[in-house]
């Protein structure tokens, strides 16, 4: 597939809301049915073994 047809097929979105909306728990169950990760993260829990992944920046 090339570059071009690679971006046409992509959509991107943005979730805006007011702090502790949910944002991240929506944004990563997305993920999850999308198939893009198979479990959800957490953003409360400081001693999860499990982050969210939206949150990580590289």
């Amino acid at each position: 597939m090339s570059i071009h047809q690679e971006a046409a097929r992509r959509r991107t979105f943005a979730i805006i809301s007011h702090p502790d909306a949910g944002k991240t728990t929506l944004t990563e169950k997305l993920l999850m049915y999308a198939g893009a990760i198979h479990i959800a993260g957490s953003v409360k829990a400081r001693k999860a073994s499990r982050h969210a992944t939206s949150d990580w920046m590289e």
